[in-house]
């Protein structure tokens, strides 16, 4: 189990080793919310994300005899970065087992810190699986992304700097995969300030945790693909279970379409540049999913490494939650004119036209009519009910695309 004492340990033996990470007011985010909100910005630390923590405590920790096989380990992406940069750091031979649909930005960064990489499996769970088979037959010393106390001590010092930095802390919000990061944040706040709501956030694809609390158990649950691809995990930790049953106070889940709104609000309003998984606390809080938060609340920012083809997804769908982005199919008479009318109605509507295709070729059309695609640029949910209120007051048939 995890001692506090291990915490400590981990704070002297990562000191001047990885990055304190900045605590960041958000101005914007604490008037909407009207709570005093902070962001601890773990997206800027060496690696790009949290886990450089626990994969440098864990391997600084163990004797030289005990690194000369090696390191293997299993990893979405950010625990690669992790174990592959303290492989480099210490001078030790790194293998990481990726599933095949991890995005390249993080297999390429995994690979410039000197570890091999072997991609295989649909998802984690699978990639783990036969890395824990490597790792037996070779020997080499297997890294576990959250299901080892050392891991979590080595996150647990979020916890502690968290502390120093805002004593009279409220609430803080953490993202929740296998739970390595929040059990170690839980037992390193619970112990000296019990009266700081810890509460962790999952993905609504990937509910492993929620589910285990709820059923009194570790148990396997089928997940989703998902934008927090760092914390969809099928199965919490055994290890890890136990912390988060007793020093978690609360667990949310978020969909695609909040951490998608959360990633591109963090984009705009705050210069930063997070991960799925690391933008579900704010998009908790953004949502409602957690009641009656009061007092000074952080919101932990675990990663940035997003690649650019995410990014243009997210930043799609980002706008299709906001209501800055509209699809409208319209069905004209095929007459000269009819598309400038249409686009002349729709700039009396103030909306901004960014896309537009003409169809008169299809089947299901009737003879002397055409369809038109068109995408808008608009100003939120109230504004589209303005354009679609007066495309439909002028008489167009018109339907909306999700």
């Amino acid at each position: 189990m995890l001692d506090y004492n291990l915490i400590l340990d981990a704070a002297q033996r990562l000191k001047k080793r990885v990055r304190r990470t900045e605590l960041i007011q958000a101005h914007h985010f604490s008037e909407r919310l009207g709570i005093p909100l902070y962001f601890k910005c773990e997206n800027l630390q060496r690696t790009g994300a949290f886990k450089i923590r626990g994969a440098l405590n864990f391997m600084t920790a163990q004797s030289r005899d005990a690194l000369a096989g090696g390191v293997i380990t299993a990893s979405a992406g950010n625990h690669a970065q992790g174990v592959a940069f303290s492989a480099d750091l210490l001078g030790v031979k790194a293998v990481v087992y990726m599933p095949e649909s991890t995005p390249p930005q993080k297999v390429f960064a995994t690979r410039d810190y000197g570890a091999e990489v072997v991609l295989e499996g649909k998802n984690f769970d699978e990639a783990c699986a036969a890395a824990l088979r490597q790792a037996e037959q070779t020997g080499a010393l297997f890294v576990h992304p959250f299901n080892d106390p050392l891991v979590m001590a080595g996150q647990g010092t979020i916890g502690l700097e968290l502390l120093e930095d805002i004593p009279d802390l409220a609430n803080v919000l953490v993202p929740i995969g296998g739970g390595g990061l929040i059990a170690g944040i839980a037992r390193a706040i619970k112990e000296t300030h019990p009266h700081v709501r810890v509460i962790g956030v999952e993905s609504a694809a990937a509910p492993s945790m929620r589910q285990a609390v709820k059923a009194g158990e570790v148990i396997t649950v089928p997940i989703r693909a998902s934008l927090a691809d760092g914390i969809a995990v099928k199965t919490a930790g055994s290890n890890t279970f136990p912390i988060v049953r007793d020093y978690v106070d609360e667990i949310v889940l978020v969909d695609e379409e909040e951490i998608a709104l959360a990633i591109v609000s963090l984009m705009e309003r705050n210069k930063l540049m997070v991960e799925g998984a690391g933008a579900v606390g704010l998009a908790a809080l953004l949502n409602g999913k957690v009641k009656k938060v009061t007092g000074k609340t952080v919101a932990l920012l675990s990663g940035g490494n997003i690649d650019v083809k995410t990014i243009a997804v997210v930043v799609e769908r980002g706008l299709l939650a906001a209501g800055r982005y509209l699809k409208l199919k319209v069905e004209l008479d095929d007459v000269p004119g009819a598309l400038a009318r249409l686009a002349a109605e729709i700039a009396e509507a103030r909306a901004n036209i960014s896309i537009i295709t003409h169809d008169r070729r299809s089947e299901s059309l009737p003879i002397g009519k055409t369809e038109v695609l068109v995408e808008l640029e608009t100003r939120g949910a109230e504004h589209i009910h303005e354009v679609t209120r007066h495309l439909t007051k002028c008489g167009y048939q018109i339907e909306v695309i999700k």
